[in-house]
């Protein structure tokens, strides 16, 4: 398959970017670091996900971190900055990106090329296929271990996906896992060796688009988890709504 740029929505400081694989967008993220999400950051990926819903031609998309990370919680500064409307709506945003991955109108694959912690492990739980790597990396919602409470729509999402056998386990108990392990909780549905994880999901992408029907897809999700995204679409109005 030959790649080219994708139009548009990459952001000046380029860490977020696409390119087109066939039918198939491929989004990678990479801020230098672990990925944590920030507000623009976030904003890039909403733009992506509009543009491959919006064209004809995108049958599915996959979504790439950098080589340490898929992605890590949410940006430290603006946590600890004391400031709790900026971190709310931070949190909020992060909800909303869950939630429209897990409703998007195509399929959504992750990528997840290292550590996907807190939001980043998140982002799996919302995304229709997630490739990790069979290796020693952490993934898993340790907030319970760094004091926080997870949000309504976070632990919607949660129950909706994890096995019901590691809920406990992952949620209230913040255990992180490896690939393998995390292949069994329901973060990931499949680990191969970490430099073949990107290709392993344009190939599961690539199937996705051809063998879907786009129409049918779109509505199957809307029926299907309907009700999930309605309730996450609610904790996330309430979360808005409590900062006025």
């Amino acid at each position: 398959m030959s790649d080219t740029p994708a139009s548009g929505n990459e952001p000046p400081n380029g860490t977020v970017s696409a390119e087109r694989h066939g039918s198939v967008l491929l989004v990678r993220v990479d801020d230098g670091k672990a990925n944590a999400f920030s507000a623009p950051m976030l904003a890039a990926l909403d733009a992506q996900i509009d543009e491959a819903e919006a064209d004809d031609g995108v049958g599915a998309v996959v979504i790439a971190g950098n080589d340490r990370a898929f992605f890590a919680g949410f940006d430290l500064n603006v946590i600890r900055s004391g400031d709790r409307a900026a971190t709310m709506e931070l949190v909020s945003a992060g909800g909303a990106m869950v939630r429209r991955a897990y409703g998007a109108s195509v399929p959504v694959v992750a990528a997840c090329t290292g550590h996907a912690v807190a939001a980043g492990a998140l982002l799996l739980l919302g995304c229709d296929h997630r490739i990790g790597p069979d290796a020693p990396v952490k993934i898993g919602l340790n907030e319970v271990a760094i004091a926080l409470t997870l949000p309504d729509w976070a632990l919607t999402i949660s129950k909706e996906r994890l096995s019901r056998c590691h809920l406990q386990r992952c949620v209230a108990n913040a255990r992180l896992l490896d690939g393998e392990r995390a292949t069994e909780a329901g973060f990931l549905d499949e680990a191969v060796a970490p430099d073949a994880v990107i290709d392993r999901a344009l190939e599961t992408a690539a199937e996705l688009a051809e063998t879907l029907d786009p129409r049918a897809y779109a509505g199957t999700v809307a029926a299907l988890r309907g009700d999930v995204l309605a309730d996450m679409d609610a904790s996330i109005e309430r979360d808005r709504a409590s900062l006025s």
